[in-house]
């Protein structure tokens, strides 16, 4: 076993940690109360490459591993898991699946603008009745035999309004169930698409999430991914892909909370020394510190197995459960170490708190990936 990076992996956490504490750190706590989404911050991350990072160099992508992409959202999530997201999306989510699955008609007319960052993406699966159950469909597509006729509702949609390019996934054969779902590729400003407000999020508040309304939208049958009945293949196939890179900011949301708990600790004094002498303290750091560890090795792994071509929808699924309960348990525990100063938004512990929560939920809940991961142990 083999834990070294090699020095372009080195190089890409570096300007990935520099960026993160130059240009994301600065003003953070008015964009998490103003939900303002970090228009400027996105644009110098895709001067950096960091919007297609595995993507192809022929596509505009930075032809990169997923090691490295995993560095990078580790480094970002330490800081603004707001901007993380986006990225993480950006990258596993849209651009990962249009390179595997995508036409290349479709790759020349989206993937490049995606991958530079000209342009950023969204990944649309979940329904008011269809979180979890991604079976559960109600958003048709009906074959019209050149197109389709997309009507329907999707629900919190990372980059809802800040996307220009949509993978959308719709049932056009409820008689086939799963096996007549497609994903089509809808652009913003079709006709009969309309993006709906805000929410108003607990974490993760300078992304911006909304829910998106289709009616009657029209869709060439070119935007079709794949054969026909492909769509839930593709979504679960991108999804496996995506909880790496979720794990990821999850695990970085852990390090940033555990990195500010241990300043802090050697800073504050208490009873006559600083809080990191006395054992309650010193002990929560030694659990937080560990954790972190062996979710990191559990997130290296699963994106090893991507990187190397084994299957990993089992390491993935235990990377993103992990990964996530420990950043929810190490950053409340961080809250804990600073004491009243935690529950202040200047010592930031809040906000990650905040932020982690949503790691347990989003692309496949802690409860999903228990599903996943018993049913491969089970098969044996």
């Amino acid at each position: 076993m083999d834990f070294t990076l090699t020095e372009e992996q080195l190089m890409v956490q570096q300007a990935a940690r520099d960026f993160a504490q130059n240009e994301l750190l600065a003003g953070i706590i008015e964009r998490d109360d103003a939900q303002q989404f970090p228009t400027e911050q996105v644009k110098k991350m895709a001067e950096l490459g960091f919007l297609g990072m595995m993507v192809d160099s022929k596509y505009g992508g930075s032809g990169l591993d997923t090691l490295s992409y995993v560095l990078v959202m580790e480094e970002l999530s330490k800081i603004d898991a707001s901007s993380s997201v986006i990225v993480s999306v950006n990258n596993s989510l849209v651009c990962w699946g249009l390179e595997a699955f995508g036409s290349e008609a479709q790759k020349e007319k989206y993937l490049t603008k995606l991958a530079t960052g000209e342009i950023i993406g969204a990944f649309c699966l979940s329904e008011p009745e269809a979180g979890s159950d991604a079976t559960s469909q109600k958003t048709t597509a009906l074959d019209k035999g050149d197109h389709y006729i997309l009507n329907g509702t999707k629900n919190w949609i990372t980059n809802g309004n800040s996307a220009e390019v949509y993978l959308v996934i719709a049932q056009t054969d409820i008689e086939k169930g799963h096996k007549g779902i497609n994903a089509v590729i809808v652009e913003k400003g079709m006709e009969g698409f309309e993006i709906g407000p805000k929410e108003n999020k607990m974490g993760i508040r300078s992304s911006d999430t909304h829910s998106l309304i289709f009616n009657d939208v029209k869709v060439p049958k070119e935007n079709r991914i794949g054969e026909d009945g492909f769509g839930f293949k593709f979504a679960m196939k991108t999804l496996a892909g995506g909880r790496i890179g979720i794990a990821a900011q999850a695990l970085g949301i852990a390090a940033g909370a555990y990195e500010l708990a241990l300043k802090y600790s050697k800073e504050r004094k208490a009873f006559g020394t600083e809080i990191a002498n006395h054992q309650s303290v010193a002990f929560k750091l030694a659990d937080m510190h560990t954790k972190i560890q062996a979710a990191r090795h559990l997130v290296y792994k699963a994106a090893w197995d991507k990187d190397n071509g084994n299957n990993y929808d089992l390491s993935g699924a235990m990377a993103k459960l992990y990964a996530a309960e420990t950043a929810m348990e190490v950053a409340t525990e961080a809250v804990q170490i600073h004491g009243g100063n935690g529950f202040v938004k200047e010592y930031h512990v809040e906000r990650l708190m905040r932020d982690a929560k949503i790691t347990q939920i989003y692309e496949g809940t802690s409860e999903i990936q228990k599903i996943v991961i018993s049913r491969s142990i089970l098969k044996g």
